[in-house]
């Protein structure tokens, strides 16, 4: 039996992916589909989650074993998880900002021949961004110039970061007996 379900995102909703899994692939099949489709790396953490028919978190799905005692996508059959019409999960993608995609079970159709499953069958509007900086840290990113070229006219790291603060010897470690009491 072939799986369809859609998977939709609250960040631009022209963003609509239909994706058909046999009934015997697992969410981690599912996990790389949506990986590859979404051409997302696939270094960083995710997560499935059961859910509500709010749309509220239930039972988690990892990426590999936490120790949690939560279950991991290598095992999640979806025959033996998705039990009734407009199932719902939660595809954690961005822990750091809580951020998912909205995966609805839609139905089930019979295998068509000559097709490979998993199978993309629908894809509209442009993915989220995988990881997005929170305001500080875009700021502080934004600034960052690399460069391949050696600059000679470049300061140095001390004269940029230590502003001459440094300019005393080190302290002799070895020796801390003789630090006197201001040094203390």
């Amino acid at each position: 039996m072939v799986y369809k379900f859609v998977v939709l995102s609250d960040e631009d909703e022209s963003f609509v992916r239909e994706f058909e899994f046999l009934d015997s692939h697992t969410l981690l099949d599912f996990h790389n589909q949506i990986q590859d489709e979404l051409e997302f790396d696939k270094s960083q953490m995710a997560s499935f989650f059961m859910a509500t028919d709010n749309w509220e978190k239930e039972e988690e799905f990892t990426l590999f074993d936490m120790g949690t005692g939560s279950s991991t996508m290598d095992v999640a059959v979806l025959e033996d998880i998705i039990f009734k019409k407009n199932q719902k999960l939660l595809y954690v993608f961005d822990f750091f900002n809580e951020r998912s995609l909205f995966v609805e079970y839609t139905g089930e159709t019979k295998e068509i021949d000559g097709r490979e499953y998993p199978s993309c069958t629908n894809s509209k509007g442009v993915p989220p961004k995988q990881v997005v900086f929170g305001g500080n840290a875009r700021k502080l990113y934004n600034n960052i110039v690399v460069s391949d070229e050696d600059d000679e006219d470049e300061a140095e790291v001390d004269d940029l970061f230590l502003e001459g603060d440094d300019e005393e010897a080190p302290l002799d470690f070895e020796n801390i007996d003789t630090l006197s009491e201001d040094e203390e």
